[in-house]
């Protein structure tokens, strides 16, 4: 895995403007992603985790190039797709792609699975009719199908042969950087497995750089070399998976590992310790957006907000009592099987 970022997110911002709530009234604006900065390193595994509502999808779109950020820039290896003309980014847009949450919704059912993997290679003309046919039986293969499941349409076909489908259809041009949006969390639990470990063996490769998108920490600790968390559309701690499992730094992740199920007799009928619901996205607390549900929280916190900052090794954590809270950690009640 190479040091030099793949994808680079500079105080990246969306805002949405939702109109006004009633006649005369004022106007009302969502910030769904708020000044994030992140490094991709090329062939890393990049883990984004929060509660729904936090701006994870979001950002995906933002990173797809679906959506363009109010604020801040993106890059692919030094290249900011805002410079480049239609022709330039349809060309660069084979460099990265995306695994979708619904594998049904995003398939065209008129479609047979042939077709719709090789949508792409047609697109970019990789190839003719044989070249092409060759090429999605390849990937078929690739991605653990056969000729029969080829021929079908979407709704003839499992879950996770869809998802299949989809993930056959993401890799077709080669890409550099794959964004996997919930990949899993519509599936059956005895197919997310097998759906997981795929994704991974095609990461180790084709060596891809892979931004894997799930509030499912379990699932996050399976796959990802580092880990961001979010909530309100910031990043609320960033590191390592192993430290950031082993040492949470920030309350936020603290108790989203609290609240992982755990098979240990000794930590069955614990309970998360997050208090009060999640803020409106529309009117966020001032300061820290966590401090109304946290325990930590005083009059700094209201007044500050505080920004991700290094505080230990290459973990880092949007806290101001990041310190205190390592230093306070029980490590029995935190741990979890990350097997």
């Amino acid at each position: 895995m190479s040091s030099k970022p793949y994808l680079s997110l500079d105080k990246i911002s969306k805002t949405y403007a939702l109109g006004r709530e009633k006649f005369g009234g004022p106007e009302r604006f969502l910030q769904a992603v708020d000044q994030i900065s992140l490094d991709v390193p090329r062939g890393e595994t990049l883990g984004l985790v929060g509660e729904s509502g936090c701006g994870k999808s979001s950002l995906a779109r933002l990173i797809m190039q679906l959506e363009r950020p109010s604020s801040g820039a993106i890059a692919f290896d030094g290249v900011d797709p805002a410079g480049l003309n239609a022709t330039e980014l349809k060309a660069a847009r084979q460099r990265f792609q995306m695994i979708f949450q619904d594998p049904y919704a995003s398939l065209n059912p008129r479609m047979r699975a042939r077709a719709i993997i090789a949508e792409a290679l047609v697109n970019f003309r990789k190839g003719n009719a044989e070249e092409i046919n060759r090429r999605v039986e390849e990937l078929a293969i690739q991605v653990g199908l056969s000729s029969f499941h080829l021929d079908r349409f979407p709704h003839e076909l499992s879950g996770g042969q869809c998802q299949r489908i989809g993930i056959a259809r993401a890799i077709a041009l080669s890409p550099d950087l794959i964004v996997a949006d919930e990949p899993v969390s519509a599936l059956d639990v005895s197919i997310q497995a097998q759906i997981l470990n795929l994704i991974v063996r095609l990461q180790e490769e084709m060596g891809l750089t892979l931004v894997f998108i799930s509030h499912d920490l379990s699932v996050v600790s399976h796959v990802a070399d580092r880990v961001a968390v979010m909530y309100l559309g910031r990043i609320v701690e960033l590191g390592k998976t192993a430290d950031l499992f082993g040492r949470p730094a920030h309350p936020y992740t603290r108790t989203l590992l609290t609240a992982v199920p755990r098979p240990m007799p000794s930590s069955r009928g614990k309970r998360s310790r997050i208090s009060g619901e999640l803020p409106s996205p529309l009117n966020p607390p001032s300061g820290c957006h966590f401090r109304t549900r946290c325990s930590f929280a005083d009059a700094r916190c209201a007044a500050e907000v505080p920004v991700l900052r290094v505080i230990g090794g290459a973990q880092q954590a949007a806290c101001h009592h990041a310190e205190d809270i390592q230093a306070t950690l029980n490590q029995d009640e935190i741990e979890t099987d990350n097997a």
